[in-house]
């Protein structure tokens, strides 16, 4: 609902989080009355249709998650005239490794129909972003079509986590599990993270700064995929992750303020050297 997005001094910055985390709770009260768990389990089982997300973030280059999100809490209503499968289209043909789909319904106004409308229209992997704090949600999700979806270390306790981790291994979807701090990033592996995350932003104050990125990325285990997240809008940008041996990064609210998302994104890539990545 649009009445809940663009805060500002409304909601204290440590609040954020629990917030949109007790109001997906309520929605999943919802869908389970609507889909039993039974029926969504079939249903994520019984699928066959996968891409590899995590090969798809394996090469030598840096590769780009490019995000379609229509509204955030932080900047309110971002694209209002928002086709994701155009986008997704524009994204791939601009280069894309992989797709992020923000699904969260009251404070993103996302939807998993515009996840279905995006994969539909490439070939790439394709990301379900959201507030995954219930098993119901991993089912969904791989049900629903995601190729990975955001698991946020913040919001979850150690057995959810380890848990929701290896659900995702045994429905042959991948995990991108986010971190913000060293603690977070402990946790994570210690969870059995393949895929992780360092989001630049600070769940406290919602500032964002690149240096947290470069930070932490010297203590992921090079076992692991590493995704830089949040900030990115620079082909300088760019280079200096794909230096510090990211694998990845994640580009969202950068390309969807830009008149023309597809565009937008093969600037950057152009605007950047040979991205090669340290040690490749």
């Amino acid at each position: 609902m649009l009445n809940n997005l663009h805060w500002g001094n409304k909601v204290k910055e440590s609040q954020v989080l629990a917030t949109i985390i007790s109001a997906r709770r309520r929605r999943i009260e919802e869908a389970l009355a609507e889909v039993p768990l039974g029926e969504l389990r079939q249903g994520a089982e019984a699928r066959s249709d996968f891409r590899d997300f995590a090969a798809a973030l394996s090469g030598e280059k840096l590769s780009v998650i490019a995000e379609l999100k229509k509204a955030s809490p932080s900047r309110g209503l971002l694209r209002p005239d928002f086709r994701p499968a155009e986008i997704a289209e524009s994204y791939q043909q601009a280069g894309a490794a992989a797709l992020s789909v923000l699904t969260e319904e009251e404070f993103f106004q996302g939807s998993l129909s515009y996840l279905n409308a995006a994969r539909g229209a490439v070939q790439i992997p394709v990301l379900r972003k959201d507030f995954i704090v219930d098993e119901y949600q991993v089912y969904e999700s791989a049900a629903a079509g995601a190729d990975a979806f955001l698991l946020i270390v913040a919001a979850l306790d150690n057995r959810d986590l380890k848990h929701f981790i290896e659900l995702a291994d045994g429905l042959h979807v991948a995990a991108l599990v986010e971190v913000h701090t060293e603690d977070d990033l402990g946790r994570a592996i210690d969870s059995g993270a393949k895929i992780i995350g360092i989001n630049n932003r600070n769940l406290n104050t919602l500032e964002v700064s690149l240096e947290t990125s470069f930070r932490l990325r010297e203590k992921i285990p090079p076992s692991c995929l590493a995704v830089s997240e949040s900030g990115i809008k620079s082909g300088a940008d760019l280079e200096k992750l794909a230096k510090a041996g990211f694998n990845a990064v994640l580009i969202g609210e950068h390309l969807m303020l830009a008149g023309d998302p597809g565009e937008e994104l093969s600037r950057l890539l152009k605007s950047a050297p040979p991205l090669k990545m340290a040690g490749a």
